[in-house]
């Protein structure tokens, strides 16, 4: 929950927002306690979202659909309307894929994406190039703004478990994209150039939280999971970082939501 002097930025991949509306994610707005909620894997075009969160009471909506019908698609709600909103990362075979949404609020930029897995349709890692090149573009459209100071967080499924103590079980998904060294060694240089892995910062030997559960029968009760969730925060928006968490006990999807809570003052 956030206060005056508080803003706190959600994110969760709702894994399809009509299956996620009918498992109470109007509801969980409600009672959020976020300022800003960065969603992922809304998998519809706009007619097909639902009303109530189309346009929800209190808050401003706005979606991107991938041009594949019910694939991939992202959004940002928030209290107050933003700036500006950006969806483009100027490449085609990303911006058709609708994986990413920035919207500005004051000095801050928020970011909503969705990171591509690195599965082929065989389950082959054949996507694993086309993800890595999605990473060093989102960053690199993102780069000059964050050496230059600016105040950014880039929230949503990264689809990468960076150490060990991010999944249960890394020996045996040594060969699993999520877990796959090049994977790895692409967010390890996200932060050697400077972003802020929030959840960690605050909790470096913190084990067992993660954001994402195989929906195979017990594997959630049993916590076999992975951290695929991420809030990364440029050094300019660090500076005002209070607080970063998962909500692990939340349902709906087979991720669990995850937020950021920064001192207001970084929107001025």
């Amino acid at each position: 929950m956030s206060d005056d002097d508080s803003l706190c930025i959600a994110s969760w991949n709702i894994n399809g927002i009509r299956a996620a509306h009918k498992k109470g994610l109007g509801r969980w707005l409600g009672r959020c306690g976020a300022d800003i909620v960065a969603l992922q894997e809304t998998r519809a075009e706009l007619d097909q979202i639902p009303q109530t969160l189309r346009k929800p009471r209190r808050w401003k909506a706005h979606y991107v659909s991938a041009e594949r019908k019910g694939y991939s698609g992202v959004g940002i709600l928030s209290k107050t309307p933003a700036d500006e909103h950006i969806t483009s990362l100027g490449k085609p075979e990303f911006d058709s894929e609708g994986r990413v949404l920035m919207a500005r609020f004051g000095k801050l930029t928020v970011v909503s994406g969705y990171f591509p897995n690195g599965n082929g349709k065989q389950r082959d890692n054949s996507r694993v190039p086309y993800k890595l090149r999605f990473y060093r573009r989102l960053f690199r459209v993102l780069d000059e703004e964050m050496r230059a100071g600016g105040r950014i967080v880039v929230l949503g499924d990264y689809n990468t478990a960076h150490e060990e103590i991010d999944l249960a079980r890394p020996k045996q998904n040594r060969g699993t994209s999520g877990f796959l060294p090049e994977e790895r060694r692409a967010f390890a240089q996200l932060l050697k150039a400077g972003w802020v892995d929030t959840f960690r910062a605050l909790n470096p030997d913190v084990q067992g939280r993660y954001t994402w559960w195989s929906q195979r029968f017990g594997v959630r009760a049993k916590n076999v999971g992975w951290r695929l969730d991420y809030a990364l925060a440029s050094p300019g928006a660090a500076e005002y970082l209070r607080d970063a968490r998962i909500h692990a006990a939340v349902m709906g999807s087979d991720h669990c939501p995850i937020d950021v809570v920064l001192d207001r003052r970084v929107l001025d």
